[in-house]
């Protein structure tokens, strides 16, 4: 679909009698072939809730580097009516730079919460450039699903009194090591029960 930045991509999982649509978006480095995003899609429909991934418009031209932050929020703006169209409350979402768009938006954008997924809570050993204040200030009920390896903030790092889950031995992008405390499937199922928990408690 057009944005004023370039065509966006939306990929819809249907939920047979859904009761929300969870919108997310990739990351700076990949797309929504990311495993956390494609375990999203498949775990949450059967639970009542609707999955839209989205494709920013750099993404969709087959570019390798991320725009600059706005230009992000406004392609992620554009797509938002679409989002909106099935006429069901929808949670802002995405992961790494779309977990950072969500937090940025949502309040505006009328989201009825946020999931942030490997939120860069700052750059890797730069902990003094912290992003804290994307997170704490989304304004929304927001969750935060971090690896316990990620190099952009590891759990222990984020402001108290957020709500965090944190995936064992997981890395920035939920890769966990074949020796670790659990096995890939583990945690994305994990990570998948979790979201769609926190999704069933905020709507109730």
């Amino acid at each position: 679909m057009p944005t004023p930045v370039g065509d966006a991509r939306i990929t819809w999982h249907p939920a047979r009698a859904a009761r929300a649509v969870l919108a997310v978006s990739h990351g700076a480095g990949g797309g929504i072939e990311a495993r956390d995003l494609v375990a999203l899609a498949a775990a949450l429909p059967p639970r009542g809730v609707t999955v839209a991934l989205v494709e920013q418009p750099w993404r969709v031209a087959g570019k390798k580097v991320a725009p600059a932050p706005k230009t992000l929020d406004a392609g992620w703006t554009a797509v938002w009516p679409a989002l909106c169209a099935p006429g069901l409350p929808v949670v802002a979402g995405g992961r790494s730079a779309g977990a950072r768009v969500a937090c940025r938006t949502g309040a505006e954008l009328g989201a009825h919460a946020v999931l942030a997924l490997a939120f860069p809570l700052h750059p890797p050993r730069k902990p003094e450039k912290s992003r804290a204040g994307e997170l704490t200030g989304t304004g929304l009920p927001t969750l935060v699903v971090q690896g316990d390896r990620d190099p952009f903030g590891r759990p222990g790092e984020f402001p108290e009194g957020t709500a965090l889950v944190a995936v064992p031995g997981a890395d920035h992008g939920f890769a966990v090591p074949r020796t670790g405390a659990v096995t890939q499937a583990e945690a994305l199922a994990q990570l998948t029960g979790a979201v769609g928990d926190w999704l069933e408690k905020i709507l109730g």
